[in-house]
């Protein structure tokens, strides 16, 4: 079993290669593939020391799966070459994210719509990832009719320039701009590039996505994305409508159950998500889960996840491994 880590020295590659140990994920070889500047440079793993390839010898290489983490251009023109030689791509990008053809996949939901015909899988956006997760029980049991979602996105969303611009602002020192204002001690309701309509690409991937991810296109959904200077881990304030009455405590003890997720929601004691707890953990936290009475059939949620983690690195390992348990690659 063959695996290729597309992009391993980035921010998101850094994680994926801990997470990959840390679920013991059965492969034979590892593959760790990054841009020109880095071929050569060796990597400690596991105990073992790699060596930074190219893209072009890793499509030589043939791999069994490959887990492209490098930008949505780069997914565009190689994704389809590792795909012509047999390779399964698990791509992190939004290059093919609302492609009709291919799946968008969160294992816990609809990993088992996957075939070995699926040669090319997308990660959802890790604001999704979070959120479908969380809500998956309440639209597989209720229906979901409308979301209503408010995030705040740390900046490590955004990449490793924006930590550095937060650390700078932080400790006084002057540096390269990724936002157009400062980050520290401010929230920016800004996330993606704006669209016509006046809403940014980061909140139509939350409208999108959802819909596909859930296989239903009568979910109305609006979103509003800020970005907020935290570090890592996002956070997602969500208003559901659903389609059938419910108990709350009932919508609890479903919450709880739902595979991935952990209720944190005991505010006599101040228990609930924060993203400063979420970090380095794979999990989905739930809390602040409370009926909306303002109309019919809706409750709100405080939904944090560590975004580097659930929100991309891990839910791409969970995807390979369960092509691997299945026998699809």
């Amino acid at each position: 079993m063959k695996l290729a880590i597309v992009g391993a020295t980035g921010m998101v590659g850094n994680v994926m290669l801990e997470v990959i140990k840390e679920h013991q994920l059965q492969i034979d070889e590892l593959l760790l593939v990054a841009s020109a500047k880095s071929v050569g440079k060796s990597v400690n793993w596991n105990g073992q020391k790699l060596s930074i390839i190219s893209i072009e010898d890793a499509l030589l290489e043939k791999p069994n799966i490959a887990i492209f983490s490098a930008g949505g251009s780069l997914s565009k023109e190689w994704a389809p070459k590792f795909a012509e030689v047999g390779t399964t791509v698990i791509d992190n990008s939004s290059a093919w994210r609302m492609d009709s053809d291919k799946k968008l996949i969160v294992p816990e939901i609809n990993a088992d719509t996957l075939t070995k015909n699926d040669k090319i899988i997308a990660n959802p956006n890790c604001s999704t990832i979070q959120m479908v997760l969380a809500l998956s029980s309440l639209q597989t049991n209720y229906g979901i009719d409308r979301l209503v979602i408010s995030t705040y996105q740390s900046v490590s969303g955004t990449g490793v320039k924006a930590v550095e611009q937060l650390d700078n602002e932080r400790n006084g020192k002057k540096g390269a701009m990724v936002y157009p204002y400062p980050i520290d001690k401010n929230c920016l309701p800004h996330g993606g590039d704006f669209l016509e309509d006046g809403s940014t690409t980061e909140e139509q991937k939350l409208i999108d996505e959802t819909r596909k991810i859930f296989n239903d296109q009568s979910i109305r959904v609006t979103a509003t994305v800020v970005r907020v200077p935290v570090e890592g881990g996002h956070s997602e304030a969500i208003n559901v409508k659903l389609r059938k009455p419910f108990e709350l405590s009932t919508i609890r003890k479903e919450i709880a159950t739902t595979s991935g997720v952990k209720l944190q929601d005991n505010t006599d004691i101040n228990l609930y998500p924060m993203p400063l707890y979420a970090k380095d953990k794979d999990d989905v936290f739930v809390g602040r889960v409370r009926r909306d009475s303002s109309t019919e059939n809706a409750l709100n949620l405080w939904v944090v996840a560590d975004n580097l983690r659930k929100g991309a690195a891990t839910n791409a390992v969970q995807i390979a491994t369960y092509l691997i348990d299945k026998k699809l690659v």
